[in-house]
């Protein structure tokens, strides 16, 4: 199941899974897609490491900014995983 978070002004919309692996190492996989004219612009983090898991389009820059926010909003991604999302 994926979860919608926040959509950027720039297009870019951040949608999240529910929580994985819940016996072992909990983990939610963080999804950043943006539309351009060909396409998509696509990246996917996985939390708590942080670690980039894919990226197609996004600058170094945006990165940074991608990880800050989520560095930010970690915990709160973590609770509407495990809720069923935002509006849950």
């Amino acid at each position: 199941m994926v979860y919608e978070y926040i959509n950027f002004p720039d297009g870019t919309e951040v949608v999240h899974t529910q929580i994985l692996n819940e016996d072992k190492n909990p983990t939610v996989e963080v999804h950043f897609e943006r539309p351009t004219s060909n396409g998509f612009d696509s990246a996917r983090c996985e939390l708590p490491s942080y670690k980039w898991l894919f990226n197609e389009g996004y600058s170094e820059e945006e990165l940074s900014f991608f990880n800050e926010f989520l560095h930010h909003n970690a915990h709160l991604i973590f609770r509407f995983a495990k809720s069923g999302g935002i509006c849950a």
